[in-house]
């Protein structure tokens, strides 16, 4: 399996990444999730995958040289020649079906699912960032305002940290982090998930990014933040009070109140096995 982020806010983008996959609890191996994609004072784009490996791998291929035309007599549209990022993801799209009509017929006589993900984002010059989350039949949707983040993969460990943390404003500097502590515990908790990581942070309008990172398990910072994480956690969980099990006015806040709608469902040993 995977992990993978991808976050917009209005003073740039973070995507990050994990390397991990697996076919088997004895076969794992490490390949990168992102690439990206640059031309100096015109485009900056990344490209996160999850799901079957042989899939995204293609994709990823046919990306680099896949045409599409509106009309017979239209100019191609590729990755490098796009005026939107929407025309960017469209052609991102068509490889993908590309693909999928090349080999999801093979896999399917095989048993095995037509499946990938991506997250696909970043910026070409005379346009504002964007950012889009990619299924398997070439279809996509676009982040917003109201959901700043995309996650594909292990997506369930790492969301609630991003919905508490981000909005728009977020500086681009605590999105990384949130990005980070959204990994760890997705590391925490799945076997599936693993270093070393990808992270890529992109100031708006700069159509170029120098924060550009490899994470093992030696990064100082990333050690910092696992560290810190799972002690911040333990201090705010010991912060909060016990339950306190006597329903009566001097307690501050009961867990058990005298109310006939919350009673709990007991089953008593009686021939009929009632429930009261």
């Amino acid at each position: 399996m995977t992990y993978c982020v991808g976050i917009k806010l209005k003073a740039g983008l973070v995507f990050l990444s994990d390397s991990r996959t697996n076919a088997g609890l004895d076969q794992i191996s490490t390949f990168r999730k992102m690439i990206v994609y640059e031309k100096p004072n015109d485009r900056f784009m990344v490209l996160l995958s999850a799901g079957n490996l042989s899939i995204s791998q293609s994709v990823r291929e046919i990306l680099q040289v896949e045409q599409l035309k509106d009309t017979p007599d239209s100019e191609p549209i590729t990755i490098w020649n796009a005026t939107s990022m929407f025309d960017a993801v469209r052609v991102l799209g068509s490889a993908i079906r590309r693909v999928r009509e090349r080999d999801a017929q093979a896999l399917q006589a095989s048993g095995v699912d037509f499946n990938v993900s991506m997250i696909f984002g970043g910026q070409i010059g005379g346009e504002s960032m964007r950012l889009f989350q990619v299924y398997s039949p070439g279809n996509f949707i676009e982040a917003t305002a109201e959901t700043p983040y995309f996650q594909i993969g292990e997506s369930k460990y790492g969301k609630p940290v991003l919905d508490r943390v981000l909005t728009p404003e977020t500086p681009l500097h605590e999105a990384a982090k949130c990005a980070l502590v959204s990994m760890d515990s997705t590391l925490k908790s799945n076997l599936s998930v693993g270093l070393p990581l990808d992270m890529v942070v992109y100031e708006a309008n700069q159509l170029h990014s120098d924060k550009v990172v490899c994470i093992d398990e030696t990064n100082p910072y990333f050690q910092m933040v696992r560290s810190s994480w799972g002690e911040k956690l333990r201090e705010v969980f010991d912060g909060i009070e016990d339950p306190i099990w006597d329903s009566i006015a001097t307690a501050p806040h009961p867990l058990m109140q005298a109310s006939s709608r919350l009673q709990a469902l007991k089953k008593i040993n009686t021939p009929k096995d009632k429930l009261i």
